[in-house]
C-alpha cells in the first residue's frame, strides 16, 4: 500500500477542481436610507447667544453683552422649535450666561452708584456744632 505524501500543516489531500469559490456576503450597513446620517445645521442666534453670553463673562458683566445673550438666546429658541435646527444647547447656555451676568452687573452698577450718591450725600451736609 502507498503512504500519502508528507502534510505539515495537518490540511489533508484537496481535490484542486472540485473546489467552489463563493463572493463574501455584501456589507450591511444598520442605517436607513441612501447615505450617513445628516446633523442639523446650528442655529445662528444660538451661536451668538453663547458668544455674547462668554463676553459678558469676559468682560465682568457689562450689561449690554448680557441683554444681548438673553435676547439672542429666547429668539433662538423660538427658531429651532420652529424650523428643527440644532443648537439648543447653545442657545440654553448662552441664556444662563446672560441672565446671570446681567443680575450681577446690576447689582455692580446699583452698589456703585449707591455708594457714589452717599459719598455725595455726606459731603453736602452741613457740619453740625455742639
Amino acid at each position: 500500500m502507498a503512504q500519502p505524501p508528507y502534510d505539515p500543516y495537518g490540511y489533508g489531500q484537496q481535490d484542486p477542481y472540485g473546489q467552489h469559490y463563493s463572493q463574501p456576503p455584501a456589507v450591511q450597513h444598520h442605517y436607513y436610507g441612501g447615505g450617513p446620517p445628516v446633523v442639523p445645521r446650528n442655529n445662528g442666534m444660538a451661536v451668538a447667544s453663547m458668544v455674547l453670553g462668554i463676553i459678558g463673562f469676559v468682560t465682568c458683566g457689562v450689561v449690554i453683552f448680557s441683554v444681548g445673550a438673553v435676547i439672542f438666546g429666547h429668539v433662538a429658541q423660538s427658531q429651532i422649535k420652529r424650523t428643527g435646527e440644532g443648537g439648543h444647547g447653545m442657545a440654553v447656555a448662552g441664556l444662563i450666561l446672560g441672565y446671570f451676568f446681567a443680575v450681577l452687573g446690576l447689582i455692580y452698577w446699583i452698589v456703585v452708584v449707591g455708594i457714589y450718591g452717599a459719598a455725595i450725600w455726606s459731603l453736602n451736609q452741613e457740619p453740625t456744632t455742639y
